[in-house]
């Protein structure tokens, strides 16, 4: 008698099958019937059951909760989903870069930190890192930077020299890899990292006013690290070990949660602060822009399929509601097209209506047709119509006004007094680092140095760090030439 308790296993048109392990056959040994259509089915969809990974931050997971806007920035945004007492259905994932689907998650890397909110005025992305900076301005550098950190051509390996061949090659990747190669280059879990936008971006009030802001995910479980040598033992036992983390401890019930703060800079000061405010290689001190209270984020649910909801999850930087949006940051602009355009490669131009990027308010778009479409569109499928078909918002036009100010555009590319590369690099390792932290900085560089790193590059190397600070720049240099020796 069938177990009613257990429900009957289906093709995937819900047709029950007579067999879980047998095919069908001519007699007990014969051979496999081409009608059969359970296993072709099943052979078939375990050859296609991949799609391409992301490229980069290929590995990582993440999981559902919600955002709490607790504070009062309503002076700043109209964005309903900043507005006090708001509760918002959140996504978040966390990503190495340059290591694929199966790498460890303990290598030292940039960690990505990539939030959607399922606003009540459609999708808000904030994709970001754990660190508040990254290696260059310019987008036309990205694929290259990129390609440094992934394998070679002729080998398949990853490559030390080749990495700090383009480092010491971009002298605006100092202030990074000060960051990277310090302590936070290998956090103990994504439960205890910072996240942040990275970016300035813009906010928009009710009156119009526009404001720059740089978001910060400030993790409320305290700041902890990996030491290299805990990090390459992690990264043999056991290389889930992030994911693992994660999962478990939701499933225990102890649900991480990040504050939000932004810093907030008037329009017209932008036009004229000390270095570049859309420099993706800088900081804003918070001495001139302190941190102002938004909300708390926080993670409760697991995924229960991860294909579905977090490798399918697409998040992109141009997801902006009213009240929100972007700004002059080169790279801002370039990752608005370019997250997008690796979406519909990987999953397709209609991935927006796979359910977990499916915003929670209705779609009223022109978009039609295309594979894998899910959602029924509706006559008229032009603009302009006479049929009652949905109009555009101009009052959204006055959110991006910044962009045909020529001022501001000017004034965004214009040389100022502190747009070096070395500069919040040097204040990184001289006063925000303790002398622990130097030290393991330097263990960090001189291990990862001599990794493999030859000449020409080994010598640029070390007058990449005298540029930074003469005396890690010696201490790197007698370190590794210690080493060479052993």
């Amino acid at each position: 008698m069938p177990n009613h308790q257990i429900p009957a296993t289906t093709t995937d048109a819900g047709i029950p099958v007579p067999s879980d392990g047998d095919s069908l056959t001519v007699g007990p040994d014969g051979p496999i019937l081409l009608q059969d259509h359970y296993l072709i089915e099943q052979m078939a969809n375990f050859n296609r059951e991949r799609i391409p990974e992301r490229q980069p931050h290929a590995k990582g997971g993440g999981a559902f909760g919600r955002f709490e806007t607790t504070g009062d920035v309503s002076a700043y945004t109209r964005a309903a989903v900043f507005q006090p007492g708001t509760t918002t259905e959140a996504l978040a994932r966390f990503s190495t870069v340059a290591g694929e689907r199966g790498s460890p998650d303990t290598w030292r890397d940039p960690r990505g930190f990539a939030i959607k909110l399922y606003t009540s005025e459609g999708n808000l992305d904030i994709v970001g890192n754990n660190v508040p900076i990254f290696f260059i301005r310019d987008p036309l550098k990205f694929q290259h930077f990129i390609r440094s950190q992934k394998r070679r051509l002729d080998n398949n390996l990853r490559d030390n020299n080749m990495q700090w061949d383009f480092w010491t090659l971009v002298p605006e990747s100092a202030h990074m890899l000060s960051w990277l190669m310090g302590d936070r280059g290998i956090p103990k879990t994504w439960r205890h990292m910072n996240g942040y936008g990275s970016h300035t971006y813009s906010w928009i009030n009710a009156d119009g006013d526009i404001f720059w802001v740089k978001y910060h995910f400030i993790t409320n479980q305290g700041i902890e690290f990996l030491t290299q040598a805990e990090a390459d033992h992690l990264a043999g036992a056991n290389g889930d070990v992030h994911q693992q983390d994660l999962f478990e401890s939701i499933e225990r019930g102890d649900h991480p949660s990040w504050t939000l703060k932004v810093q907030i800079m008037p329009f017209e000061e932008a036009k004229t602060y000390r270095f570049n405010p859309f420099d993706l290689t800088k900081v804003w001190p918070h001495a001139d822009y302190p941190l102002i209270d938004v909300g708390t984020l926080t993670l409760d649910r697991n995924v229960s399929d991860y294909h579905t909801e977090m490798e399918q999850a697409a998040f992109e930087p141009n997801n902006h509601v009213p009240g929100t949006g972007l700004s002059p940051d080169k790279m801002l602009l370039a990752r608005g097209f370019s997250y997008s355009d690796a979406h519909r490669a990987r999953l397709g131009v209609n991935y927006r209506q796979i359910p977990v990027n499916k915003p929670k308010t209705q779609v009223h778009s022109y978009s039609k047709d295309g594979a894998m479409r899910m959602e029924n569109a509706k006559d008229p499928v032009y603009a302009p119509n006479s049929y009652g078909g949905p109009q555009a918002d101009p009052a959204r036009a006055a959110e991006v006004r910044w962009a045909v100010d020529g001022e501001m555009t000017r004034a965004a590319y214009t040389l100022r007094a502190e747009d070096d590369d070395y500069g919040q690099a040097r204040t990184l390792v001289r006063e925000v680092l303790d002398e622990a932290a130097r030290d393991r900085l330097v263990s960090n560089v001189v291990g990862h140095v001599l990794g493999g790193v030859r000449e020409p590059v080994l010598s640029r190397v070390f007058e990449y760090w005298a540029n930074i600070d003469p005396e890690i720049g010696k201490r790197i240099e007698e370190g590794v030439r210690s080493g060479q020796k052993d």
